[in-house]
């Protein structure tokens, strides 16, 4: 099957579809405008998948990513056994009783569900599918039905259209609503919307806030509605000229992650008393 051409003729969920009815084995490589990807298949089934420019494509930061080890244990695995093949430290994890085998496979899957969830939201790339060409010899494959995969892609493409109605101006800014303190006390939010909800200052365009927290588009579309729609927010014009806003790390320069935990969390302090 000669596949290749650009994601603006043909979606990801419909290059799944003809790979899966196909039953082919190869790779999907996409060029996007930032960022390329592979996605692996064999038989027809996804087999692996990975971003070109991501850090954490290793299995460690997948298990540490996933919750399966420890912070802790993460860091003495950067240390002790940061040249081994993913195959060679799965199987020192699983001998050495940190984890099991179906733990590796479930924290794989749910990764390679992360990537193609990204995938559905590019409109943009060229694609090529690499007949024959298999998981590398290091990586550790798994074996996936791309029914239920399409189905979520399909669900994820409707709900990003959803939001670009609901938020069609990126460029706009966010201001908190008169007494935000009250309605922050009832809301539980999780770490990226607390750090969403850090940067919020009405000099700062939504789209400044999405590259300085590293989400995707569709992220930032479905934290800033779901505080519009707690009412906590409100959409404004920017004030000022255009403003570059530093990520995370660099905001809070000199200081760790832990450190930089701390000073969030005094933030929403500071939030929550307004």
């Amino acid at each position: 099957m000669a596949l290749k051409g650009n994601l603006r003729d043909f979606t990801i969920t419909q290059l799944l579809n003809l790979i899966n009815l196909a039953r082919k084995t190869g790779a999907l490589v996409i060029e996007g405008p930032s960022d390329s990807a592979t996605i692996t298949f064999r038989d027809g089934k996804l087999a692996y998948a990975h971003l070109g420019a991501s850090k954490d494509n290793g299995l460690g930061p997948i298990l540490h990513k996933t919750k399966v080890i420890s912070k802790a244990q993460f860091g003495t695995l950067k240390k002790r056994a940061s040249e081994m093949s993913d195959k060679e430290l799965g199987l020192l994890l699983i001998n050495s009783g940190y984890v099991t085998q179906e733990d590796i496979i479930t924290s794989l899957q749910t990764h390679f569900m992360d990537i193609l969830n990204k995938l559905f939201a590019w409109a943009e790339g060229i694609f090529q599918f690499k007949n024959g060409e298999s998981v590398p010899d290091d990586k550790i494959p798994v074996r996936m039905d791309l029914e239920n995969i399409i189905m979520e892609g399909s669900r994820h493409l409707r709900e990003l259209e959803q939001l670009k109605d609901e938020l069609p101006n990126l460029d706009m800014a966010l201001k908190f609503t008169d007494r935000p303190g009250v309605n922050l006390r009832s809301v539980n939010m999780s770490v990226e919307e607390w750090r969403v909800v850090s940067y919020i200052n009405p000099k700062n365009s939504i789209t400044q806030i999405s590259k300085a927290t590293s989400l995707s588009d569709m992220e930032i579309r479905r934290i800033v509605y779901s505080l519009l729609q707690a009412g906590l927010v409100e959409l404004i014009r920017p004030e000022g000229g255009p403003e570059p806003l530093p990520d995370l790390t660099s905001a809070i320069p000199g200081a760790n992650k832990d450190e930089q935990k701390t000073l969030v969390n005094r933030l929403i302090g500071r939030i929550r008393s307004l």
